[in-house]
């Protein structure tokens, strides 16, 4: 009996397996079809098709087509594209579905930003964030994203420090809060995790080479990783940085995959550039002119010996042009980035391969290179609940190039001899000539490995509740060299590798982070609340060491230390710096009309005192979207978006280095009986604290005609206190100065104002503009004893942070021919007690002009770049007027009795002590001071996607790039964004691929 249940239940089983497996087939469907462009009818490729709430997925190919597998009752079918209109339609059990997208018009209740701690949509954003798109930072050929930024974003001044590859760039948000320099970097946020955002060289190495001596940090990140740029400006948006906020953030996140079939994508760019010429130099008959009148005006009939190019030693016939010869060069940059990205409902994932080349306008072989990787996933649990999203780069920095720019070599005279021997030697021309090429035996290298990880998770406890997580690690290991051998000397003068010469600085950086944060949000009717609440805990470590070796026993063995009869550690420094914060943000919004922020944050800083090292920070934000309200709805149909936002609070900053507040030793040079002693070089202030900013703003946003118009203005006041400065010490003391906060106040005010229009919205014609102005104020409105100060000479009350004291030029003396100053302090004579004219530099006001079109398959942007400015002239770095070198053009207009009202002095070799002396006041003048405004074509791209229909490519475009195309400016210099004798920005041209299968 058993047996026959037991083979009746068998047969059961076997009807109801069929059953089940006749019911699943019955309910999985194949579905096919076709997408196109709604109007043009063109197939679109890369669309993501997906059955809603299941792990069914595929993508389009270059025909458009696609297929997928669909199972359960009334399915729904979504089509995504991140350029087109989302579509979902109810599956009626056809098996081919065709379907055509619309292109997207992203309006300002779609846009969403990335505030560090949180997202918000643009239209319920109460604080100040501009931002910058992963297309507007791919469509140029640049290799630091800051680069891209530039004449992008109200608010945010960028300045290329210099066209050497590897460099530094200044960013300025919202002016200078503190007096000090070094006080005023922002925050660097990549990813959840913090850079330091000072220099990745060391300035005693790199400062010959590199202007101001400093190498961004965002140089080691691939610009075609990046997603998205956004800077934080105001309280608002700042104070849940606290203390690290006070000059701004700048949050750098980087791609991640995306739900989809894997898409293969392929970039690959070259580029030719050329520093641009802005200022004539004199040919070799004006020249010798010029030497000559100098002699005769310093009574000097018989030419010395040494003057070489005006005695007849070196050929008069020459005429070079030393601009091409050394800053000239057209030179080669490529580039090459290998993407792959992809994933199911559950796991996301990202992996970016990248590949950088850049020459050098020197030529000579000098390069700087780049190569890394960026890994990313996202992996969801089942049920939605439980999220985690770990990140990874590293990158590899060389930067190989000569330790001088020589840039100051379009100095030469014209007349100088060739650089090299016909056997390809270089000349020396009988020991007359000191061959700047030499100088490229001079080596400055710097070897940089950059790793960045960082791992975001989160789980939701419930519908209100979700804990998250932030922790990052990065690691920063440099190898900087200058490398100064005995062959960059002339053979003749018999130098050896004794007085060879090389420096090394060896740094490692590391740090850690982890954010622990736990989030509420709830509804109740019209009202929403959210929450959060978190601490931070940061350790960073620098450990600096800076070797100097030299009388080398040959050359061949410079690269080895060990060779070198003298060796000496010339500092060994450990840093150990410590940071926490607990913070918190409170947010209510009122049926999407009112919207109210509070943020608070209690920071501690190991670089203070142990009694001062923590404070609080915090700000309010509020916003009214008044275009929501029925009145403005009813009335004003024509206004799609209005908003008035305000914000208030205060936020910190601890920038002043470590262990400032500390007695601090410091070893001697000299040994005392065989004993090296130590001395005291700081002392000890436990009352050293917080630099503390106070922030205001207020703004409009308004959008007109469906977003079709979008204008923001907004007004802003910063306010900077109890800052930390050196304050004079008597000398009977010991010290020059201790550092301590002092009741200096600095204000920076003013206007912001970002206007987008969109001018064609057509199918098949789109044309959209966009531009940003800022008009910026500084303002010093306190120093208690500022005369008795180390900052006396630099600042004065009431006026401009960016100002001068200079003398006050009157002309050429017609009958002297020498330059005259006012006396402005009446005492009969000019000296420096005269040099009280105060002359305000800097940025007046900056901005931006840009324009998108695209017809059908062919798009066009450009952006024009504008600062309203006064700088320094190329007079400021210049020898003296008739000396061996030679001058611009617009330095011919000198003074001779036949041109008594001459613009400059006579010339002078330098033996007439009143004409240095003149020479040397006018270059501390305010004639070196001028408008050093200009307009740029920063950007011009022009782009075509090939249309493949058939092949087994999903997307190819092609596009040409020109960077710095055109500069429209009155300055004469040799660059009106790099100041002085340093290397110009290159004007670059370049091609690129793109491809995805």
């Amino acid at each position: 009996m058993k047996k026959s249940y037991s083979n009746i239940g068998s047969i059961g089983l076997v009807f109801m397996f069929t059953a089940i497996c006749g019911n699943i087939k019955a309910q999985t469907k194949t579905v096919t079809g076709t997408v196109t462009v709604g109007g043009n009818q063109s197939p679109l490729s890369g669309v993501v098709v997906s059955q809603e709430g299941s792990d069914q997925v595929t993508l389009t190919n270059s025909k458009g087509i696609y297929q997928l597998e669909i199972t359960g009752e009334n399915p729904s079918i979504i089509f995504r594209h991140p350029e087109y209109e989302e579509k979902k339609i109810a599956f009626d059990g056809r098996t081919i579905v065709n379907l055509k997208l619309d292109r997207k018009e992203q309006s300002i209740e779609e846009v969403v930003v990335n505030a560090g701690y949180y997202k918000v949509r643009d239209k319920e954003r109460t604080g100040s964030i501009a931002r910058v798109s992963a297309k507007e930072i791919e469509n140029q050929p640049v290799t630091n994203v800051l680069a891209s930024a530039q004449g992008r974003m109200s608010g945010v001044a960028i300045t290329q420090n210099s066209g050497t590859a590897g460099g530094g760039f200044d960013i300025q948000i919202r002016g200078k809060n503190s007096l000090r320099f070094d006080g005023n970097y922002p925050l660097i946020i990549v990813d959840g995790v913090p850079l330091n955002a000072q220099s990745n060289s060391l300035s005693t190495l790199s400062n010959n080479i590199l202007s101001k001596g400093e190498s961004s940090p965002l140089n080691s990140i691939n610009p075609n990783d990046i997603e998205s740029m956004e800077v934080l400006k105001d309280a608002d948006a700042t104070a849940i940085y606290g203390s690290r906020g006070a000059n701004g953030v700048v949050i750098v996140t980087t791609k991640k995959g995306k739900k989809g079939k894997s898409l293969v994508e392929f970039s690959a760019i070259t580029s030719v550039s050329r520093t641009n010429k802005l200022v004539g130099m004199a040919n070799t008959e004006q020249y010798l002119q010029l030497r000559r009148d100098a002699y005769a005006n310093d009574g000097i009939t018989t030419y010395p010996v040494t003057a070489y190019d005006i005695n007849g030693k070196w050929d008069h016939s020459r005429n070079t042009d030393w601009y091409r010869e050394f800053i000239g060069k057209t030179f080669m940059s490529q580039q090459q980035q290998l993407a792959y990205s992809g994933g199911s409902e559950n796991v996301q994932y990202y992996l970016g391969l990248s590949n950088l080349e850049q020459g050098s306008a020197f030529g000579h072989g000098l390069k700087y290179k780049r190569s890394g990787f960026n890994f990313s996933t996202v992996i969801t649990s089942p049920d939605k609940k439980f999220k985690i999203s770990p990140t990874i780069f590293y990158t590899k920095e060389n930067n190989d190039q000569t330790d001088a720019d020589l840039t100051r070599q379009i100095l030469l005279a014209p007349d100088a001899p060739m650089l090299y021997q016909p056997d390809g030697s270089l000349n020396w021309e009988g020991n007359t000539f000191t061959n700047p090429l030499a100088k490229l035996e001079n080596k400055y290298l710097n070897a940089i490995r950059s790793l960045v990880t960082n791992v975001n998770a989160s789980y939701e406890i419930s519908d209100h509740w979700a804990l998250k997580l932030n922790a990052g690690y990065t690691q920063t290991q440099q190898n900087e060299s200058r490398i100064n051998p005995s062959s960059a000397y002339n053979p003749s003068l018999g130098y050896t590798s004794s007085i060879s010469a090389r420096y090394e600085g060896l740094v490692s950086k590391t740090s850690w982070i982890i954010e622990p944060q736990l989030h509420w949000n709830t509804k109740w009717n019209n009202h929403s609340f959210s929450a959060f609440l978190g601490s931070t805990f940061e350790d960073r470590k620098n450990d600096i060491v800076r070797l100097q070796a030299s009388d080398f026993t040959s050359n061949e063995f410079i690269d080895n230390l060990s060779n070198a009869k003298v060796q000496k550690i010339v500092e060994d420094t450990n840093i150990d710096y410590r940071y926490t914060a607990f913070f918190g943000r409170f947010n209510y919004n009122y049926s999407g009309k009112y919207i109210f922020n509070l943020t608070g944050r209690r920071d501690g800083s190991s670089r203070f005192g142990p009694d001062k090292r923590f404070a609080n920070f915090g700000a309010v934000g509020a916003a009214w979207l008044f275009s929501e309200e029925r009145l403005f709805k009813q009335n004003l149909k024509w206004l799609s978006f209005g908003k008035l936002r305000a914000s208030l609070g205060t936020s910190g900053s601890d920038l002043i280095g470590d262990y400032q507040y500390l007695n601090t030793y410091t070893t001697t040079s000299q040994a005392y009986d065989g004993t090296i002693g130590i001395y005291p070089s700081r002392l000890f202030n436990p009352d050293f604290s917080w630099e503390k900013t106070t922030k205001l703003e207020y703004a409009l946003e308004l959008g007109f005609l469906k977003d079709r118009i979008n204008l923001s203005v907004g007004w802003f006041r910063n306010r900077s206190s109890n800052q930390l400065v050196g304050i004079p010490l008597p000398a009977t003391t010991g010290f020059a100065t201790i550092q301590s906060n002092f009741s200096a106040k600095v204000q920076n005010s003013g206007t912001e104002t970002d206007l987008s229009i969109s001018i064609v919205r057509g199918q098949h014609v789109k044309w959209r503009m966009t531009g940003n102005w800022t008009l910026p104020k500084s303002k010093l409105l306190e120093y208690d004893n500022l005369q008795s100060s180390s900052y006396s000479s630099t600042y004065e009350v009431g006026k401009s942070l960016n100002i001068k004291k200079v003398y006050e030029l009157k002309g050429v003396n017609p009958t002297t021919g020498l330059f005259e100053f006012s006396d402005l302090n009446g005492d009969g004579k000019i000296d420096s007690n005269d040099r009280t004219k105060v002359v305000d530099i800097g940025i007046k006001y900056f901005g931006g002009i840009g324009s998108q079109v695209s017809y059908k398959n062919w798009s066009l942007d450009f952006l024009f770049q504008f600062v309203k400015q006064r700088q320094f002239n190329l007079d400021y770095s210049l020898p003296l007027l008739g000396s061996m070198s030679n001058v611009p053009t617009y330095m011919l207009d000198y003074w001779t009795p036949e041109n008594p009202d001459a613009r400059f002095q006579r010339p002078s070799t330098g033996a007439n002590t009143n004409a240095s002396r003149a020479f040397a006041q006018y270059q501390a003048s305010d004639a070196v001071i001028v408008d050093a405004s200009f307009i740029r074509l920063n950007n011009l791209q022009i782009g075509y996607k090939v249309p493949l229909s058939g092949t087994w490519i999903n997307d190819l475009t092609l596009q040409v790039h020109a960077q710095n195309l055109v500069t429209f400016t009155k300055y004469k210099g040799i660059d009106p964004e790099v100041q002085g004798l340093f290397l110009p920005l290159a004007k670059t041209f370049a091609f690129s691929a793109n491809i995805k299968f």
